[in-house]
């Protein structure tokens, strides 16, 4: 009976260890997990991700910056996957926005992101090469950068 007892606790104790790492995103966000099983798609390495980022405390992570984690960062609520669904469904045209510095995808990723879209035409013009390494440059890694570039 104690041993359940004790297992339980343990077992509600993970569970809102994860809570904050959850909260912050839904698929491990920055932080020792989301290191851990960067990559990885899934059910399994997300909670797995969630699981580490709660075990060791991610909320450090975010305070001093470490892990992955940016203190000044926001809560993106799904953004970087409507992001990526507009390069996805866009890649040719906004390989040509990006050569010319402006366009409709780079307005609707501006708006995504919610940077300006003469800002981010820039940097993605002169960062073409950067964006597309090679011909066979996968929608997953476009979006990356780009969100980093916005960043900057």
């Amino acid at each position: 009976m104690k041993k359940n007892l004790v297992l339980g606790a343990v077992f509600a104790a993970a569970l809102f260890a994860v809570s904050p790492a959850k909260a912050i995103d839904s698929t491990g966000g920055c932080g020792l997990g989301s290191m851990a099983w960067r990559g990885q798609s899934g059910i399994i390495p997300q909670v797995l991700a969630m699981t580490t980022n709660g075990i060791f405390l991610n909320t450090i992570g975010v305070t001093l910056g470490t892990s992955g984690c940016d203190p000044n960062g926001r809560v993106t609520g799904g953004t970087g996957k409507l992001v990526l669904a507009v390069i996805e469904n866009n890649m040719e045209q906004f390989a040509m926005d990006a050569s010319a510095g402006r366009g409709e995808t780079i307005d609707t990723i501006a708006g995504l992101l919610e940077v300006d879209s003469k800002e981010l035409g820039a940097r993605a013009q002169q960062n073409f090469a950067y964006l597309f390494t090679d011909e066979n440059v996968e929608a997953v890694d476009l979006t990356l950068k780009i969100m980093e570039l916005a960043q900057a």
